[in-house]
């Protein structure tokens, strides 16, 4: 019985066969060196596992002692809770927040872990503890890449007694910070149409508890944090520690100030409502906790993720495919999609030169309104006479791909598959079933709700040449009960859905490598280290206005990469705000991310499709330093901030591109000059602009120290105004 431990991504080879673990035999001491991170941690005299350090990288001649563990503060905070374990079960006296709880059959819940043995297999470290008096184990597994220092941890609970247990709780490890009372907490909050909201406080004593107990990740709380000291709010300067969950259900992470005014981290699945009962022989994984450090400011923790999640997190890393420019007909005809409408609008847009083509809700059964047909994975025999294979091969013929929009997990009550199988879905026995969108949750931790996904989705790829699917998830959990097992197994559902999840993902992608997916959850309630595994990009939010965008995309820029946010140009006025913006500011704003056209095509004039076409084109052309470069935030739209910058860097340093947004002018004052940062100070750059609003004062080529200490000027005046401009470094 595993969580994802089958399923787990390595890091890519190459970057995690370097030797980067030591183990003294003297000190007992683990040192863990990778990037420009040192991650040290021992085994004291009581045989806990203790950490020691997480910073900046040391030097190979540093030494450390044996660790010992703290001594206790009084009788009320004994020294199982000041010590900083690495990870601790609920037992001898512990208060602090466990990584372990368990009960037995005979009502013991008491669980003190001691150091074992371990084992060091190039970058990855194993350490089995055992309980002090039962034969419960529990296996520690770490995993460094080598060139961020981004560190995975995970856990595996093994019942080797001779008779079942009830895990209650399960993290995957604690990270503890350095002491300090000067810590500040970043994370990410959100509700339907207005996720990404980055916030901030002070952590004091107590404990503040992110979490999701949605039965998915959710978009009021991303599983992503950052730490820094207060004061040094500075986005390539101070130090940064950083995290992210990688799983996909529900899910804890709590941020700890003990009484020893000590920080500790501990992540895993959410503890509400969890019981595992465990079996003899049986083991339970945990999800991975990946973390990082950076002493370059919170920009620079934020490219250290995106460089991780691009080389070891992705499809296909360290080299994942740049994301095509996308075409979705969802605006166009929502609904009511027919052979003839979608070919008409396939026309449109491969004449502004869209490579992926998309149909969205409503091919499929007896789908109207979103009150039927989900499902029912059949084609709609009016809609498309003759398949989907006409207007799949009509898409080839304008040299796009076809894509489609599917909803795997949930069912209609009005459809065939409900009324055939009506105890498929999440339920508990004679109590309401809550609908949400007018449909319920399948039950995919069934093994027939599980096999009956998979196949209708292989018999679609088998059956038609379909590139891409669009994966959406467009509610929450209800009556997570599971009536089919026994009642102490229930519980069970809570990993075996997400289980089972990544295992029909995982087998798609083996059966039909050349299919790329999209995350979807009405918005971004499903974004997190553990689906990114298995999709190609996501979708961060419905709100597509381009202004409110601005801000969304910043926020979802913290803890993921910009390769993977889809960004659409919808119509304007939006039916978000009403607000009307040119379609310049709306191309520009979705440029910043995996650039997608939503808008309904047949209502564009001549000269929208001639902007359009110029401005794919533009995007291709810097589409790679967008998706694959380093991010720099130059001017935030936190705060109501009137003006928003960003800058991208490829990774060699050889191209840059800006984005500048206006919301309002004022009196005359003109917009603040943008600095740049990341690159080569001694090259020479030239600079041009994308859109013509270049300030007449900058030298068509300069050093790059001067486009750094002396900056740009961009000419914005007036409402919703947008510039952008690209570097390119000269060859002398």
């Amino acid at each position: 019985m595993v969580f994802v431990g089958a399923l787990r991504p390595l890091f890519a080879a190459g970057q995690s066969n370097a030797a980067l673990i030591h183990f003294d035999g003297q000190t007992q001491v683990f040192r863990i060196d990778a990037g420009d991170i040192s991650y040290v941690l021992g085994i004291n005299e009581k045989k806990q596992l203790q950490a020691i350090y997480w910073g900046k990288r040391l030097s190979t001649a540093d030494a450390f002692a044996m660790p010992h563990s703290d001594p206790g503060l009084s009788s009320f905070e004994s020294s199982s809770n000041t010590t900083q374990q690495e990870f601790v079960g609920w037992g001898g006296g512990l208060y602090v927040e466990p990584d372990l709880k368990v009960t037995f059959p005979d009502g013991n819940r008491d669980v003190v872990l001691q150091y074992v043995s371990h084992r060091i297999d190039g970058s990855q470290l194993t350490i089995l503890l055992k309980d002090v008096s039962r034969e419960v184990y529990v296996e520690l597994q770490y995993q460094i890449e080598a060139t961020t220092g981004v560190l995975r941890r995970s856990a595996q609970v093994q019942n080797r007694t001779s008779a079942p247990l009830t895990v209650e709780e399960i993290a995957s490890g604690t990270w503890n910070l350095p002491r300090g009372t000067d810590y500040r907490l970043r994370y990410l909050t959100g509700r339907w149409a207005g996720e990404w909201n980055l916030r901030e406080q002070i952590i004091q004593p107590g404990k503040t508890i992110l979490e999701s107990r949605r039965g998915s990740t959710g978009a009021q709380n991303n599983p992503w944090f950052a730490i820094d000291r207060n004061g040094s709010n500075d986005q390539d300067h101070g130090e940064v520690w950083f995290g992210a969950l990688g799983w996909s259900g529900s899910w804890q992470i709590s941020i700890e100030q003990d009484a020893a005014q000590q920080v500790r981290v501990t992540g895993g699945p959410n503890r509400f409502d969890f019981g595992y009962l465990l079996a003899p022989g049986e083991h339970l994984q945990s999800p991975d906790f990946y973390a990082g450090y950076s002493h370059d400011g919170i920009g620079g923790a934020s490219r250290l993720l995106h460089r991780f999640e691009i080389s070891s997190i992705l499809p296909h890393a360290p080299g994942p495919k740049l994301r095509p420019v996308l075409y979705n007909s969802w605006e166009a005809t929502e609904f009511k999609v027919d052979e003839a409408g979608q070919e008409a609008l396939a026309e449109k847009a491969a004449s502004i030169g869209v490579e992926r083509f998309v149909v969205d809700d409503g091919w499929f059964g007896q789908r109207s309104t979103d009150r039927a047909g989900l499902g029912d994975w059949y084609v709609n025999p009016e809609k498309f006479p003759h398949g989907l294979k006409p207007l799949i091969d009509k898409v080839h013929s304008l040299h796009m791909d076809f894509g489609l929009w599917v909803e795997p997990e949930m069912v209609n009550p009005n459809s065939d598959l409900y009324r055939k199988h009506s105890d498929w879905v999440l339920n508990f026995t004679g109590r309401p079933r809550t609908e949400g969108r007018n449909q319920l949750m399948l039950n995919l931790a069934r093994p027939d709700v599980r096999e009956y996904v998979f196949e209708f989705l292989d018999k679609l790829l088998r059956e038609n040449d379909i590139a891409f699917l669009k994966w959406d998830y467009n509610r929450n959990w209800s009556e997570p009960g599971w009536p089919a097992v026994a009642p102490e197994d229930e519980k069970k559902v809570y990993i075996a859905y997400i289980q089972n999840l990544y295992s029909i993902l995982d087998e798609l992608r083996t059966k039909h490598p050349h299919v790329e997916i999209e995350s979807c959850s009405g918005g971004g309630s499903r974004v997190d280290l553990g689906i990114m595994h298995y999709t190609d990009e996501v979708w961060p939010s419905d709100n597509t206005d381009a202004f409110d965008r601005l801000l969304i995309q910043d926020g979802f820029t913290y803890a993921y990469a910009p390769g993977v946010m889809m960004a659409w140009v919808t119509d304007s006025p939006t039916w978000v705000n009403q607000r009307t913006v040119s379609l310049e500011y709306r191309f520009l704003s979705s440029m910043q991310g995996s650039l997608g056209v939503g808008s309904n095509l047949n209502n564009w004039k001549p000269e929208d499709f001639a902007t359009a076409k110029k401005m794919v084109t533009q995007y291709k052309q810097i589409r790679e330093i967008v998706q694959r470069g380093s991010l720099y935030r130059l001017i935030s739209p936190q705060n109501g901030s009137e003006q928003s910058v960003t800058e991208s860097v490829s990774e060699d340093q050889r191209h840059a591109v800006v984005f500048a947004f206006l919301h309002s002018s004022q009196m005359l004052y003109p917009f603040p000059r943008i600095y740049l940062r990341g690159l080569k100070i001694d090259a020479m750059y030239r600079i041009e602009a994308l859109d013509g609003k270049l300030s007449g004062n900058s030298p068509a080529v300069a050093s790059g120290a001067f486009w750094m200490q002396h900056g740009v000027d961009v000419d914005l005046r007036g409402d919703f105004q947008a510039a952008a401009f690209t570097l390119e470094l000269m060859d002398r």
